[in-house]
Formats: structure tokens, sequence, C-alpha cells
């Protein structure tokens, strides 16, 4: 009885206390819409499967127009130039297909 008696003096305190609920964890923010359709922020490099007409279909799908001056470069990643929402831009696809513009 008395080591009943002598942890409830010590835990009284702690149950008398009011329970705080622990704060929530922020939700994530929703992803940022990328400019100009892009879906990626950084491309990278390698071997890249992907043909001209395969790059412009999926530049195309992303909403580019006017697919220009596209080439391969020495890392895999097509790069050109296209518009968008009335402006040019510069475009590149790396061998995930995933685009990025600038």
């Amino acid at each position: 009885m008395r080591a009943h008696s002598l942890l409830l003096v010590l835990a009284g305190p702690l149950l008398a206390a009011p329970v705080v609920a622990a704060p929530e964890a922020a939700a994530p923010p929703p992803e940022a819409v990328k400019a100009h359709g892009a879906v990626a922020t950084r491309l990278l490099p390698g071997a890249n499967s992907f043909t001209a007409e395969q790059t412009r279909a999926r530049l195309d799908a992303l909403g580019f127009a006017d697919v220009a001056e596209l080439r391969l470069d020495d890392q895999g990643i097509w790069r050109g130039r296209a518009t968008h929402a009335g402006r040019t831009v510069a475009v590149g696809l790396d061998f995930r297909g995933e685009v990025a513009a600038d």
C-alpha cells in the first residue's frame, strides 16, 4: 500500500496536468506547378533512347509548340527551343523522359 501511495504522490502532478496534443506535422505543400508544364527541375545525364520525334511528342504533350534546334548533347539530354504561353524558352528532356524549361 505504501508503494501505491508513493506512486500517487509522485505521479499526481502529472495526472492533474492538462493534456496538450502534440502539434500536427505540417502537411507538405502541394508540389509547385513547374514553369511551362515542365515536370523536372534538374535533368540527369544518361544514355537516352528517345528519338527526336518522341522528344517532340513529349514536349507537345506538355504544351510546348514550335520546337526548334533540337539536338542530343554529349550528356544524353535532348535540348532545344520551344514556345509556351507566347514566349520562347529553352527546353530539355533527359533519359527518364523528364522535361525542364528555362
